[in-house]
């Protein structure tokens, strides 16, 4: 059976952070929440966190987006490294950056900076959209559908193409066989469309519309009112079907004319909004890559966003693996900016290291114990040649790009470094945690690195260690599965 269709997506890359922290007082000189122990953690946003799930789906991702050599967009580049093939605009001016204060969860403030916009199209992008098959534009109204416009046309008359509008953005080009605006940009797009007629929407250059409203405030009638803006946007925009994406409600479906087809969520998920959206057209896309008919793509992605909420959101986005594809690396300065922040804040930077190979109870304990040793989670992780050399050729069971992956997962984990050596040494040299956590089944004289953290003035921390868990056990119970569980210790080794 072959794996999902590969997907082209072209649009808009933003470097996200959210920087979250603690809210206990208000400030003595103004009447602000004071934000305490805050640790900072980025993710791809934009057109890049739609092509992030997309490949994340296991899918072959093409991302045709802007870039420039700032250093946001050196910071986008190293985290999509490894996830998807990018294609890179010229970008004039910075990469933008979208930055979250947030108090406990809630949002407090956003902070916007950058204004780059792609400046022209490039011959390798072309190239990519004469092969496509099914394209999703992402656009968030920096310009890289604009200079890539005709050949979006030129690409809907013979692929599938999936837009997610926004305000500030180009118009969809005709024979879309999918748009996917929210309620609010429906209705921006649509009272334009009644303003200026069939050519309502075409952006031209250096012209912007004045609003850019991206959430519209709920009225009793917003499913009648995203049924009429669909059907005005289905004929003013010439494209098969418009979805107007409602939140929590759902979506509702519209060829034109036709009765509707409202999908509401599976359920009513509680959580971190942001990248719903993202999430939505991602899935929707793909659901059509693979052969789904519209009314099934609306519904799966209907799913799929809900879900995204309730896993908490785009907050809970990490960024994948970097290095060579698959191969399961996570930049070290990731790793390492992740520890500057927090002792910037104030906070203590933990680290623990480890196989982590056939990741089990033993290793969550683990982990979770030392993450309560301080502010942020660093794992250092053995490569597959480091676990060769130490525990044989028949070891790793699980490649660490997986082994990472699963780690970058639990929501303990800030961080993940991979090391080629037998010991962690170099990495830690560099890091310089304030604390090194290893499983309660260790002594210290079995830990070469005590030495090594104690030098700068860290701490060695023992966690209890849960007996009986160990990945050595669990293989041999795989093995021989009718054999009683055996009684060996080492779950961190």
């Amino acid at each position: 059976m072959s794996g999902p269709a590969p997907l082209l997506v072209v649009g808009d890359a933003l470097l996200d952070e959210d920087l979250d922290g603690h809210v206990g007082r208000l400030a003595p000189d103004a009447p602000v929440p004071v934000l305490d122990r805050a640790v900072s953690h980025r993710r791809p946003g934009g057109a890049a966190l739609a092509a992030l799930f997309a490949a994340r789906e296991g899918r072959e991702v093409t991302f045709v987006t802007a870039l420039g050599e700032d250093p946001a967009s050196t910071a986008l580049r190293r985290m999509l490294d490894g996830e998807l093939r990018v294609i890179a605009l010229p970008l004039s001016g910075p990469l933008a950056r979208k930055t979250r204060v947030r108090g406990d969860g809630h949002c407090l403030l956003r902070l916007d900076e950058g204004d780059g916009r792609a400046r022209e199209s490039t011959q390798e992008a072309l190239d990519a959209l004469e092969r496509a098959a099914t394209v999703l534009v992402s656009d968030y109204g920096r310009g890289t559908a604009h200079v890539l416009h005709a050949a979006l046309a030129a690409a809907a008359v013979r692929a599938t193409v999936v837009w997610d509008p926004h305000p500030l953005g180009a118009r969809p080009v005709p024979g879309a066989r999918l748009v996917t605006p929210s309620a609010a940009e429906a209705a921006h797009w649509a009272a334009r469309a009644g303003q200026d007629g069939a050519d309502a929407g075409q952006e031209r250059p250096g012209t912007r519309p004045a609003a850019s409203p991206r959430e519209a405030p709920r009225t009793p009638d917003e499913l009648d009112a995203a049924v009429r803006a669909g059907r005005v946007l289905v004929r003013s925009w010439e494209t098969a079907s418009v979805c107007v994406t409602l939140g929590r409600r759902g979506a509702v479906l519209t060829h034109g004319d036709d009765a509707p087809l409202y999908v509401p969520a599976p359920w009513e998920a509680d959580g971190d909004p942001c990248g719903a959206g993202d999430r939505f057209a991602s899935a929707a896309a793909g659901l059509l890559a693979d052969g789904a008919l519209t009314e099934e793509a609306v519904v799966g992605a209907v799913a799929a966003a809900a879900r995204h909420v309730a896993d908490g959101g785009a907050a809970a986005v990490r960024p994948g693996p970097a290095g060579a594809p698959g191969d399961g690396r996570q930049s070290a300065e990731d790793a390492y900016e992740v520890a500057a922040r927090t002792r910037a804040a104030g906070g203590r930077v933990v680290a623990t290291g480890g196989c982590f190979d056939l990741l089990h109870a033993g290793h969550v304990a683990l982990l979770q114990a030392a993450r309560k040793a301080g502010d942020c989670l660093v794992v250092c992780v053995n490569s597959d040649a480091s676990v060769r050399r130490g525990k044989g050729p028949g070891r790793p069971l699980v490649a660490q790009a997986d082994r990472t992956r699963v780690l970058h997962a639990l929501a303990c984990v800030d961080a993940v470094l991979v090391f080629d050596e037998d010991t962690p040494a170099r990495v830690l040299r560099s890091l310089r945690p304030d604390v090194w956590a290893k499983g309660g089944d260790y002594v210290r004289a079995e830990l070469p690195e005590a030495d090594l953290v104690e030098s700068w003035g860290g701490q060695v921390l023992l966690v209890p260690y849960l007996d009986g868990r160990s990945t050595t056990a669990l293989a041999r119970r795989a093995a021989a599965p009718h054999d009683p569980p055996a009684s060996v210790r080492g779950g961190g080794r």
